[in-house]
């Protein structure tokens, strides 16, 4: 059974989680590796270099839409071919364990079932659509306890 008075608070931690680590992979590419070197890196893997700067804008528009709770349903489904982009053609031959050298595929495959689970819970407290509809997800599981 699900509690519904933490529920939404339970989905504003997944959302604000998943948003941080797209924002901050996303500024990775951005910033360390550089959009030219994450281009030559995907053409390394036989894509088309521009998939990365898809990649980059959508792990740093991603992030930061999760963040603020805006359509956090369509994000997440929007963001799931990145990871499975990164166990395909990245992380899959590595094995399982992220500490294998290059990293396996556990992480993304987690962030994917992540991603997943808050494109099925929905926003959470203290989304935007909370905030412009005057609705509150977290009011209403206070009311019901």
């Amino acid at each position: 059974m699900i509690n519904t008075s933490t529920a939404p608070y339970a989905a504003l931690l997944l959302r604000l989680s998943l948003g941080v680590m797209f924002l901050a992979h996303g500024l990775l590419k951005l910033l360390v590796f550089t959009p030219a070197g994450t281009a030559g890196f995907f053409g390394s893997l036989g894509l088309p270099g521009w998939f990365a700067y898809l990649a980059i804008m959508a792990e740093l528009g991603g992030g930061a839409l999760l963040i603020i709770g805006y359509r956090t349903q369509w994000v997440a489904l929007a963001l799931t071919p990145i990871l499975l982009g990164a166990i395909v053609f990245v992380h899959g031959a590595n094995g399982w364990a992220f500490s294998a050298e290059g990293g396996g595929w556990e992480y993304p495959a987690f962030l994917l079932a992540a991603s997943l689970v808050q494109a099925l819970l929905g926003d959470g407290a203290f989304s935007l659509r909370d905030l412009v509809s005057g609705k509150s997800a977290h009011r209403a599981a206070l009311h019901q306890s």
